[in-house]
């Protein structure tokens, strides 16, 4: 055939559209153009919104997509075919978790086993479940959160008692008033500083002249001679302890006046006499004193 017909031409464009429209909505898909991997089931109870073309994760790592979802209706289960690079190994007792995010977008993620060293075949199935994600953790919470709300509606009733109290506003204008006058309390106390402030040089001038003062008074106190000051006063009261023993002695003149009983009774008994004697002068001192204008003596 030397000329292809325009019909054939139509339908050989057609055929090519068809084939490139089909690897772009592979591609498109996120599957693979070219058989590169290895393909493994997965059991779920609920997918959750889980489609062909979504993405498998490892540790965080894209390792393959979704390529097929089927209902099992012998058995209830839903079974996903999970297209994985050829590269991935798969531990046994690994799990295929269903997580969504916030916005809704919906991914697998493999929980490897920890045994690296037993793994499962391609074309083996793996268990599946549902991340709990963080709706999960809020759900858990539920159950806390209820036990809690009873208590809060008692806080609640006793904080609305509280606040219907007068005291309460009694107080609280008892805590303006005091405000208040801490308030005054403060501006007095800044004046005071303020005043304090002002006078500080002057203090410090009369300080450095009382520490001059006492520097010289030190000063003056170091240049006496203490220690002959201190012999002396030692010699004076030697000297007197010894005259204070002299005295309680029976040695010299002031011991014998001091101790001696019959000196003292002598002492006594004369000045007994020289009263009677006075007493008798200005009674009859004619007789002691003889004077006469014509020497004539009275008898």
């Amino acid at each position: 055939m030397k000329y292809i017909t325009k019909e054939v031409q139509i339908a050989l464009v057609a055929v090519v559209g068809i084939v490139v429209l089909f690897f772009g909505l592979q591609f498109l898909k996120g599957l693979s153009l070219f058989s590169d991997e290895d393909v493994y089931y997965a059991t779920f109870d609920n997918i959750s919104g889980l489609s062909a073309s979504s993405s498998v994760y490892a540790d965080g790592y894209k390792v393959g997509v979704v390529k097929d979802i089927a209902y099992d209706y012998a058995s209830g289960h839903i079974v996903a075919a999970l297209g994985l690079d050829k590269r991935m190994r798969v531990p046994r007792g690994t799990v295929a978790e269903i997580e969504s995010d916030m916005l809704g977008n919906v991914k697998v993620s493999l929980r490897l086993g920890a045994d690296r060293s037993a793994l499962v075949a391609a074309g083996d199935t793996i268990g599946g479940g549902m991340a709990a994600g963080m709706l999960g953790k809020a759900a858990d919470l539920i159950p806390a959160v209820q036990q809690v709300l009873p208590k809060l509606d008692s806080i609640m009733d006793r904080l609305n008692v509280l606040l219907a109290d007068p005291a309460l506003a009694g107080t609280l204008h008892n805590a303006n008033e005091i405000t208040s006058n801490l308030t005054v309390t403060t501006a007095r106390l800044n004046t005071l500083m303020a005043s304090l402030n002002s006078r500080v040089p002057g203090m410090m001038d009369k300080a450095d002249g009382i520490l001059g003062n006492t520097e010289r008074f030190t000063d003056s106190l170091a240049a006496l001679d203490l220690a002959g000051t201190v012999a002396r006063v030692d010699q004076t009261l030697d000297n007197v302890r010894q005259m204070t023993e002299r005295l309680n002695s029976n040695e010299g003149t002031l011991g014998l006046l001091m101790r001696d009983t019959a000196l003292y009774t002598n002492l006594n008994s004369t000045v007994k006499n020289a009263d009677s004697l006075m007493i008798d002068l200005r009674r009859h001192p004619k007789r002691y004193v003889h004077f006469s204008v014509f020497g004539k003596k009275d008898k």
